[in-house]
């Protein structure tokens, strides 16, 4: 395994904190809807700036935790680690060190190795070890970049590759869940770099 804990760009694979810039929900002035939203939403919701901030309005991060949970976690279709790639793609891509941090441990966790995060820090146009990166990595980057430029050629790529109807399903949803969640860190916080 490479070292991803260099930074290129500001992005790294170490464990990153994040801070609200607005006001969070304590825990002891939580309603019993917000308590059991946090309780569902993530194993840390509870102590995580990010969910005690969104949990302002509960019902949309019980709405925002299901379909979250549903794209990431789901099985069949694509990989889970492809999952953790193509979201540590968009985070790069759009910007959001946080994001890609915590998706860049979890693919090396998954598939037991770094080497396409280091390049996909480096330089996401140019990342994947394999043609089936390859293609993962272009298709999140041109989905994130030019949504309106997807088209069956896109697609056919994705199955040159050995991606199926599914696969390609789950891909399309996670890059679009992290077009969302990558815009709410980057507009409602910022990550704390370990000291």
């Amino acid at each position: 395994m490479t070292d991803s804990t260099h930074k290129p760009h500001g992005f790294t694979a170490e464990t990153l904190d994040w801070t609200a810039w607005l006001d969070t929900v304590t825990l002891d002035n939580a309603s019993p809807e917000q308590t059991a939203v946090l309780e569902t939403s993530h194993p840390k919701a509870k102590t995580s700036d990010y969910y005690l901030l969104l949990v302002h309005e509960p019902e949309i991060l019980r709405q925002r935790s299901g379909a979250f949970n549903s794209i990431m976690y789901a099985p069949g279709g694509l990989s889970r680690a492809e999952r953790e790639l193509a979201s540590t793609v968009v985070s790069r891509v759009n910007g959001c060190v946080y994001c890609a941090s915590v998706h860049a441990q979890r693919f090396t966790q998954l598939a037991r190795r770094n080497d396409v995060i280091d390049q996909v820090f480096a330089d996401p146009a140019t990342a994947g070890t394999t043609a089936r990166e390859r293609a993962i990595v272009r298709f999140a980057i041109d989905l994130t970049l030019q949504p309106d430029a997807i088209g069956r050629d896109s697609l056919d790529a994705l199955r040159e590759v050995g991606l199926t109807p599914a696969a390609i399903l789950d891909l399309s949803h996670t890059v679009a869940i992290f077009a969302w969640a990558n815009r709410l860190m980057l507009t409602l916080g910022e990550p704390v770099f370990p000291q």
